[in-house]
């Protein structure tokens, strides 16, 4: 933590935000974790945890999730991995995929950029959306 502090100031309403959102694996969006962080600091508005939520994924603390337009999710898992996004209820779950660490080399060689990484989201239909529609 004393590395983060240097970073930057470290409040209590950020250190909650952060340990809930490593607690959980389903990449919620700032207003579902406000109902989640509201349990332990019921005081906190959620103008507070969008803007502590931007300025940790700005430091490189929690990585925000979004493509396409749809609602940003949060993810505590720093560790380099893909996600796969429910086509009908917007789910986002982690991919167990190898990274295709040649990616960013491959890119590199066929466009004049300078890459600074990758991110792949996958798209499907949850198993819990599949079943609904097999009903």
């Amino acid at each position: 933590m004393e590395e983060l502090e240097k970073i930057m100031r470290l409040t209590n309403q950020r250190q909650v935000l952060m340990e809930e959102l490593r607690k959980v694996s389903t990449h919620p969006t700032a207003s579902e974790l406000y109902d989640i962080v509201r349990q332990r600091l019921p005081r906190i508005g959620l103008g507070t945890v969008y803007r502590n939520l931007e300025i940790l994924s700005e430091c490189g603390i929690i990585k925000k999730i979004g493509i396409g337009g749809e609602l940003k999710r949060f993810d505590g898992n720093l560790d380099p991995h893909y996600h796969i996004r429910c086509s009908m209820c917007g789910r986002v779950d982690d991919m167990l995929l190898p990274r295709l660490e040649d990616l960013d080399a491959q890119a590199a060689d066929c466009c004049n950029y300078t890459i600074l990484g990758h991110q792949i989201e996958f798209s499907g239909i949850c198993a819990d959306c599949n079943a609904v529609g097999e009903q």
